[in-house]
Formats: structure tokens, sequence, C-alpha cells
């Protein structure tokens, strides 16, 4: 590894999906990337780092922690240790704290990526939150809605991602058979769920609001208000997320909640991502991630914001001193109104092809920017019941929203069409 170049390196841990646009963000100021996979093997049910964008990739698996690993960093002078995606965030606040670079630290790592200890923290902080109980036993988690006493109860993984396994539940039958899909399951990273979540049921308007942080100053880089539909199961999925200004009710109180709930975990530098829903009682965290957005791209977002949250990421740091000069206003700008759309399918088979022609169709609509279609042929395509199986994902900017609603009933007559579906497995 010491011969990979010359510093400065910044390490990425468990880059996969969106994490594949830091080192590009990083190259663009100077800084290579070497890549860190916190685990023996790659995680199947993820897209995988792009290893040809960095400069060297070594596996942290050695016996004694991570002590080898920081060795190695240190020897390549690495500047900094940014989580790539969700499973690398307590890896990289060890190295990072070892090494004594910008970190959030160690001690609420626990805290940023298991799904009770988040609201535990919070609510020790006097933070308002849902109630909530956690149990390896199915019959106990129904226990706990029963006495909980008001329906409807959220049962999920407590460390997953993308709505992997989460139920809404009317009763205590409902809430045993979910905890029972959940425990039997493994999650979106390839890890078994040996408990499982029960929250109470948060009413409300749920959105998104994206941070990116350096030295304990968060610069707000947008809030998105979610959309969801009704699918034939009953649940609701999400359709639309669409971004809203900053100066906008609810916003403003949105991102006060945030930085109360960034405090409190701990998240003092790099980004993070936060579902909110807007109780009648006020903001409650759903959850946070201290990464980027899933449906986070650089090109589309500058287009609507001006920057985007891999290359805030990157300056946050590289350049800390003119990240915190050139955000000081901590908020963003909302350039042109934006969409981003997960379309929802019924087909259940295997991909045969993917009709370029149709994909075309829909990509030269007016307010489409870039259609990501995210099953080639031989994978299997399943009825929607959450992100992981929305077929596609639309980004949508320019217009006004009447334009954008337009193209989004249009997007409806075509979506169907683009996979060619063998029925069965």
């Amino acid at each position: 590894m010491a011969s990979i170049g010359t510093p400065p390196f910044v390490a990425l841990v468990d880059s996969y999906s969106t994490g594949n646009f830091l080192p590009p963000a990083f190259a663009r100021l100077g800084v290579d990337a070497v890549h860190v996979q916190s685990t023996p093997e790659l995680m199947p049910s993820m897209l995988g780092p792009d290893l040809g964008a960095y400069r060297g990739s070594f596996v942290s698996a050695d016996a004694d922690g991570f002590s080898a690993t920081a060795a190695e960093l240190a020897s390549l002078d690495v500047r900094a240790v940014v989580a790539g995606q969700e499973p690398g965030v307590p890896l990289a606040d060890a190295l990072s704290e070892r090494l004594g670079l910008a970190t959030n630290g160690s001690a609420l790592s626990r805290a940023r990526r298991d799904k009770f200890e988040m609201i535990e923290t919070l609510r020790a902080a006097g933070i308002r939150t849902a109630r909530q109980f956690k149990s390896g036993d199915a019959r106990s988690v129904a226990a706990w809605a029963e006495e909980h006493g008001t329906y409807p109860v959220v049962v999920k993984p407590l460390s997953s991602a993308s709505t992997d396994h989460v139920f809404i539940c009317d009763d205590a039958a409902a809430t045993e058979a979910a905890a029972r899909q959940v425990l039997a399951a493994r999650d979106i990273f390839d890890l078994p769920n040996t408990e499982v979540l029960v929250q109470s049921f948060l009413a409300g308007t749920e959105y998104i609001v994206d941070t990116v942080s350096a030295d304990g100053r968060a610069y707000v880089c947008g809030v998105w208000q979610y959309e969801k539909t009704v699918v034939g199961s009953g649940k609701r999925i999400y359709d639309r997320d669409v971004l809203l200004a900053p100066d906008a009710a609810p916003v403003p109180e949105l991102i006060a909640y945030v930085r109360t709930v960034l405090d409190a975990l701990g998240i003092r530098n790099g980004p993070a991502h936060a579902e909110v829903i807007l109780t009648p009682e006020g903001p409650a965290l759903v959850e946070i991630g201290a990464r980027l957005n899933g449906n986070m791209n650089p090109a589309f977002h500058d287009l609507c914001l001006g920057t985007n949250q891999a290359d805030l990421t990157a300056l946050a740091y590289a350049r800390p001193q003119e990240f915190l000069e050139r955000h000081a206003d901590g908020v963003y700008t909302k350039r042109q109104d934006a969409v981003v759309h997960n379309t929802r399918t019924i087909a259940d088979g295997v991909v045969e092809a993917v009709d370029q022609n149709v994909v075309d169709k829909i990509a030269s609509l007016p307010t489409v920017h870039l259609v990501s279609v995210k099953l080639a042929p031989g994978k299997r395509i399943r009825p929607t019941v959450d992100l992981l199986t929305s077929p596609l994902r639309i980004f949508m900017t320019g217009g006004d929203s009447a334009a954008l609603r337009a193209d989004h009933r249009a997007i409806q007559d075509l979506k169907d069409e683009v996979y060619v579906v063998r029925a069965g497995s």
C-alpha cells in the first residue's frame, strides 16, 4: 500500500452504492481515495464499490480489532476517514478517532447505527421521539404493543435501511407476524436480525433533512417532503420526494429540530441523512444515518440546489475552513423545483430485457433529468413493497410543479413497459 502514490489520501469505509460519488468529489480537491472494507466479503445485497476509482483497497478484518488497519492508514498519511455507507459508520468512527482526525468519535457509534439506541439517546437528551421496545421474541413484541394501547405500531429491524422489512401493524396478531418476519430475515446489509424494534406510530407528514458538518457546525443541504402512495397490500410506499424552499413552512422548524438531533448523537463531522415526521406535537425523528442520502445524485442536486452532498462532504473534510466560510449561512438555496420519483410495479418474475426505447421516452420528458434503471437482465423483479423493490428511480427538475406533475403522470403510462419480464422465479 505504501507505493500507491503521494498523499493526501482519504479512506472511505464500505463505499457501497451512493458512496461511489465520494472518490471523484475528493479527487476534484486533489485528494486520492483508498477503500476500506469492514467485512471479509462484500455485501451481496448492495451495489459494491467501484474499486477502479481508488488508489488502493484492503479489508479490515484483523483479529485485534482495527489496529493493523489504523497503522496502514497512518503510514499513508491519510487525512480523513469517512463512511461511504451505513455499515462503515462504526469503523470510520473508530479509525478517525484513533488517528486523531476529524471524527464523530466512537462513544455514540452504536446510537448512530442501532435504531433503538438512537431513539433512547435522544429521549435521554429531552428530544421528542416515538415510544419503543425491542426484543428477540415476537410474542414479547406483540405484548408490548397491546400494553402500549394505541395502534398502529411500527415494526422494523434495528439496523437496516431503505424501508427494509418495515411494517405498520393494526393489532397484536399483525404485530407478532411482522416481528416473526423480521427475525427470520437478514437485513439489507446481509446481517441476521436477532432482535426486532417496535415503536409507536408517528402520525404526520414525513420529511428528509440532509446535512454536512465540519467541527460541529452543520450546513443543511436540502429538505424534501415525502409523498407516498398505497399499494395493493395496503402498505404506504415512497412515490415522490419533493424539494422544499428553505423558508417554506415547516422547513425552519424541521431544521431546528434536526440540529438538536445532530448534537445529541455527536454527529459533528461529515454527512447525515435524517427522516423526520411532523406530528401534531412537533417534529419527531424516524431515523438518521451518518452518511450520504441514498437518493443523492451530484449533477441533479447541482441543478436544483447549486451543490451536492458528496462535494460538500469532500470540502468539509479536505478544506474545513473553506467549507465553513463558504456555507456560513448554514442553509441551502432552492434554485428550481425538483422531485425524485421511485416507481412501483406489480411484475413478478425475471427480467429478460430492458426496452431502451421506453427508457428514452421517459428520459425525453421535459422535466426528467435522469432515469436510473435498477434491474439488469437476469435479475429478479418483485411487486413493490419498499424502496428496495422499486424498479426505477427518476430524477426530475426544471419547469414548475405543474410540469413536474404532468411528467409524473406520463411516466405512469410508460414505466411498466421498461422491463420485459418472464413470469416465475
